[in-house]
């Protein structure tokens, strides 16, 4: 654990991931808590829900790579000035919306959402050295799965309990909160030695949108894929067992795996490759199709759990090590959307499979939707000219070959 202690006493780490949190766990919620609010505010049916969240995520999957250009160009208050803005306005109107102003404003919001995840990844690049990344972006995925685990459950709880209309005003507090946490810390984004870089002429886009670049793009987006048709898949199976009030548990012991095996990874003294990683993810998430029942499905996704965090943070820190210092966030927001990208497609992909198959074929779906991203990256990777010039230890740009 010496390299998470190293990594948490650099100066300003501690509390930039402390308010990064608030502000992922609330944005991690947006989608369920407009869910609910269509559904039991506004009495909706489950597919005005999805109209609903399906233009929220692509707000956000548009708004990644132009978000990180702000930041880029215009610095990190200015963009999260504007973002907090948006988002508080957004979450106080929810209430009072109709649908259709709702769906706009769903874009809206999504694309101007607060780049907690994004800016915070950039600082991590900038306020470690090489030897710490690893350690860091492993704390940094933990981070998102702590997200995930909390940011729903704490959502669907307050709508039950008081209301769906106190719950949007409590999302947006929660990311006003992290939002102005970021902006008083006020991160570095590029470490001392990039100053001089960062200031510099932006590079072509060609430049450095090389194969290795679409290489680690793809398997962010592989990735989400995957994760968010086993979320699917899970649901479907405890349906068909007549157990769907389980999916909870299942869903815990997922996120709990996942913390699990990201802390292990990031103490590894030698890191797995980006391609490897994921392929695995997919391997150890077919079989899990064979449980039929909650007490089997939680232990057949504890393999899945324990790769999630380590290919989560493998994918950050491999993009963060091949983006030039001036166009850092424009590359890092170019993660996110592929990742939101992932997100979207995951659950239609897999509810087809369901559809035309069983529950199992979901999480067969799901695992080869990771696969197929592996060996693509790896491919596109092994043929990319950079490669030569990277020391064979690191790989081409520290994607692990």
């Amino acid at each position: 654990m010496t390299g998470y202690r190293q990594v948490l006493a650099v100066p300003g780490m501690a509390p930039l991931l402390g308010v990064s949190l608030i502000a992922r766990t609330a944005i991690t919620a947006d989608v369920m808590a407009l869910t609910l609010f269509v559904v039991l505010g506004l009495k909706l049916n489950y597919a005005a829900a999805g109209g609903v969240a399906a233009a929220l995520t692509a707000g956000v999957a548009l708004g990644g790579p132009l978000l990180g250009r702000m930041i880029d160009s215009r610095g990190l208050r200015l963009v999260l000035l504007v973002t907090v803005t948006v988002q508080v306005v957004f979450w106080l109107s929810v209430p009072v919306l109709p649908y259709g102003l709702l769906l706009v404003a769903s874009f809206v919001a999504g694309l101007l959402m607060v780049p907690a995840q994004a800016l915070s990844r950039q600082a991590i690049a900038a306020m470690t050295t090489p030897e710490q990344r690893r350690a860091a972006f492993a704390l940094e995925s933990v981070q998102g799965e702590l997200s995930y685990i909390v940011g729903p459950a704490v959502v669907i709880l307050g709508a039950a309990t008081v209301s769906p209309e106190v719950v949007a005003w409590g999302v947006g507090i929660a990311i006003l909160a992290g939002g102005v946490g970021i902006a008083v810390l006020n991160p570095p984004l590029h470490a001392e030695g990039e100053a001089a870089a960062a200031a510099a002429e932006r590079p072509p886009r060609r430049q450095w949108l090389s194969a290795t670049m679409i290489a680690a793009l793809i398997m962010a987006f592989g990735t989400t894929t995957l994760l968010s048709g086993v979320d699917l898949a899970i649901v479907a199976t405890l349906r068909e067992a007549g157990q769907v009030s389980w999916a909870a548990v299942v869903v815990v012991v997922f996120g709990v795996s996942s913390v699990i095996g990201g802390l292990i990874y990031g103490a590894l003294n030698r890191p797995l490759p980006t391609w490897l990683l994921l392929g695995l993810l997919g391997l150890v998430t077919i079989p899990a199709g064979l449980a039929h029942d909650w007490p089997w499905l939680c232990v057949a996704v504890v393999g899945s759990g324990l790769l999630t965090a380590p290919t989560l943070g493998r994918v950050a820190d491999a993009v963060s090590r091949l983006a030039p210092p001036a166009v850092r966030g424009e590359v890092i927001g170019l993660q996110s959307s592929a990742q939101s990208a992932g997100f979207a497609l995951g659950s239609p992909l897999v509810g087809v499979a369901i559809d035309l198959s069983a529950p199992a074929g979901g999480f067969a779906a799901a695992g080869l939707a990771g696969l197929t991203a592996a060996v693509t990256g790896y491919l596109l990777a092994r043929r990319s000219p950079a490669r030569t010039a990277v020391p064979h230890h690191a790989g081409p740009a520290g994607l692990g070959y």
